[in-house]
């Protein structure tokens, strides 16, 4: 059941799935490439009015998951209408400069969060997105009794207190089962795994109404097909545009909100 990207899920602190183990191989390995470009930073090199800046996991960073390289943040600054020809005009740049600080990263969980504002230099107007919980799930929540979500929303709720971005569009954690439990590859009964993936989007929903927008992946990925995944769990190309059609149209009025000051 879920994503977090989100796999196989045993008893609350275990980690040695294997899919667990693949991410924190593909995490190593993507440490090398952080490093070469100077930073957890990707600009789109233009010199915007309005910056999107991005936290959390596999959700918004999963270009390694397609041979493009694309993630949403980048579709939602500036699309590619190559591949994505319906979406033509449909991003930033169609209404004015815009840069993107990108700073998800495919593996991470509440815990490693505010290590992704290190460095962090607001230049409003902006917006954050966020998205995180999933590999949470897999790494224990998906067996929780109770105290570990009620940890993961003090955590969260810290880390959006703290963060100098506003607004905050927060994204739920989808669920590659759509909502079949004879589906479901946790290693967690569903009984137990089904009401805590959706007590873990309801922490998301309320904590969303403090502190910006909730951005309903979740709902949104409820009406697509298993083409938006890739092993598994993972959004593939298709999925990436899609997460893009989740957060787009908050993006946008984030956006007109606080250059042109419209609704």
């Amino acid at each position: 059941m879920q994503q977090g990207k989100c796999t196989a899920c045993r008893a609350e602190g275990e980690i040695h799935s294997s899919h667990y183990s693949r991410r924190r191989w593909l995490q190593t390995l993507a440490a090398g490439a952080v490093a070469m470009v100077g930073g957890a930073s990707c600009s789109t090199g233009h010199s915007g009015e309005f910056t999107v800046v991005t936290f959390g996991d596999s959700i918004l960073d999963c270009g390694r998951y397609n041979e493009y390289g694309v993630h949403p943040g980048q579709l939602i600054v500036h699309n590619d209408d190559r591949l994505f020809p319906d979406f033509k005009g449909h991003d930033l740049w169609s209404g004015g400069a815009a840069d993107l600080d990108h700073r998800a990263r495919d593996g991470a969980v509440i815990d490693s969060l505010p290590g992704q504002t290190r460095g962090l230099r607001v230049v409003k107007p902006a917006v954050a997105l966020v998205t995180v919980g999933g590999n949470d799930l897999l790494i224990g929540l998906a067996a929780d009794r109770g105290a570990g979500i009620t940890r993961f929303e003090h955590q969260l709720d810290a880390f959006l207190r703290a963060l100098p971005v506003r607004p905050v569009l927060l994204g739920t954690i989808y669920d590659p089962t759509f909502g079949d439990d004879s589906r479901n590859f946790l290693g967690v009964d569903a009984k137990i795994a089904r009401p805590n993936f959706n007590r873990l989007n309801s922490v998301i929903a309320e904590l969303a109404s403090r502190y910006g927008e909730l951005v309903d992946v979740h709902r949104h990925f409820l009406g697509g097909d298993p083409s938006w995944y890739t092993m598994t769990i993972e959004p593939s190309l298709r999925g990436a545009s899609e997460v893009r059609a989740a957060f787009l149209p908050a993006v946008l009025r984030a956006r007109d909100e606080q250059v042109t000051g419209s609704r």
